[in-house]
């Protein structure tokens, strides 16, 4: 069972790796910021479409500015 992803509208940043965002996706959710990742890599059977068209991670735009601060902190500073 698929879970529907929460509305959410701002992008805030991209990835061509699909483990960097799942780890920048991991400190949102680590931080209770609902986020999702929108992948075009054909349900992952052509990975290399990630270099054409990047993976967004997406968030609520109330939660924007707080998630682009979470993920600009460097490790164990916060």
């Amino acid at each position: 069972m698929e879970r529907e992803p929460p509305e959410l509208n701002s992008v805030i940043r991209t990835f061509a790796n699909e483990v960097e965002a799942q780890v920048a996706q991991a400190v949102l959710d680590a931080n209770g910021i609902d986020s999702y990742l929108i992948r075009d890599d054909a349900g992952g059977m052509m990975p290399w479409l990630q270099w054409l068209h990047p993976i967004r991670l997406v968030v609520r735009e109330s939660d924007s500015v707080e998630a682009v601060q979470l993920l600009d902190t460097p490790p164990g500073l916060l």
